[in-house]
């Protein structure tokens, strides 16, 4: 089968085609830089929010493309995710309705944001989209990929905090922590939904490949954890200590609306993917951490 990828560049995206090529498929990569070879790809082709990509010949398509949500919300910044997420799955859509022989199917990435602060609410994809910024903006990423459903079966993946050694937020945690000087954030009793980047890579091309799997798929394990516990777990493995904590007025000073990711209470479950059988290789955290800070 031959699967269209964008983001194929990034840090989700490699390891997608990693599992992708050990499991038999021609991936296509997507990127804004076409000239660029992806290796492990048959072909590059052009990836962009203006207009609707080539699609000939792709079976499958999973969407990653965005701009990263880490780092200071200023207004370019907000206008730049929102844009690359709602404008992008836009074009893809676009190019999949457009098609006399369209993929059989479409995995078009989303995020946890969907649900906004929840305290201690256990979520599952029926659970309503809650408010802010990113909320919003996942509501009108998801709209977008449901816009192709009259030509194929469209999957939303909501994608949790991704844990990897390669890449992501917690990579850019470990100096810190190596030094000593891991944090906990505000209270440490907000809930961190994550996932080890290999299930994140599983799972997309598990919605591939189970023809049952539509509609929104949560992309988190099976047990989130408190800030806290992440922090001292994290510290445990790096053989460090862990005994400051970050006030939430000092994180809402320094991140502004990024700090709600960082404060926000997400107790998200996988309900979608544990009923279909998915198979998580981490379904916790001490395995997940001391796989990547190994």
């Amino acid at each position: 089968m031959q699967l269209g990828l964008t983001g194929a560049t990034g840090f989700v995206g490699r390891h997608v085609i990693r599992h992708a090529v050990r499991r038999g498929f021609e991936v296509v990569a997507f990127t804004r830089d076409p000239a660029q070879p992806v290796g492990d790809c048959i072909e590059t082709r052009k990836f962009s929010t203006t207009e609707p990509p080539d699609l000939r010949g792709c079976e499958a398509v999973i969407h990653l493309a965005g701009e990263s949500v880490v780092g200071l919300w200023t207004m370019a910044k907000m206008q730049r995710i929102q844009a690359s997420r709602v404008l992008g799955t836009r074009s893809v859509a676009a190019a999949i309705r457009a098609s006399s022989t369209p993929p059989s199917v479409f995995v078009s990435a989303s995020a946890i944001g969907y649900y906004g602060d929840s305290g201690e609410k256990e979520l599952t994809e029926e659970s309503p989209h809650g408010a802010g910024f990113l909320a919003d903006t996942c509501v009108a990423w998801e709209a977008e990929a449901i816009a192709a459903e009259p030509k194929t079966r469209v999957v939303r993946t909501r994608i949790g905090f991704v844990m990897g050694k390669s890449g992501g937020a917690l990579r850019m945690m470990m100096p810190a922590f190596r030094l000593g000087l891991g944090a906990r954030l505000g209270s440490g009793r907000q809930w961190l939904s994550w996932i080890h980047v290999e299930d994140v890579a599983r799972l997309l091309l598990f919605a591939v490949e189970n023809l049952d799997t539509s509609g929104a798929v949560n992309a988190t394990a099976p047990w989130p954890a408190r800030n806290a516990d992440f922090t001292r777990a994290l510290a445990r493995a790096l053989r460090r200590p862990a005994f400051l904590a970050i006030p939430a007025f000092a994180l809402r000073m320094m991140f502004r609306e990024f700090s709600h990711e960082l404060l926000d209470s997400k107790r998200v479950l996988p309900a979608a993917a544990t009923a279909q059988g998915f198979g998580f290789r981490f379904s916790e955290l001490t395995a997940a951490i001391t796989d990547i800070a190994g």
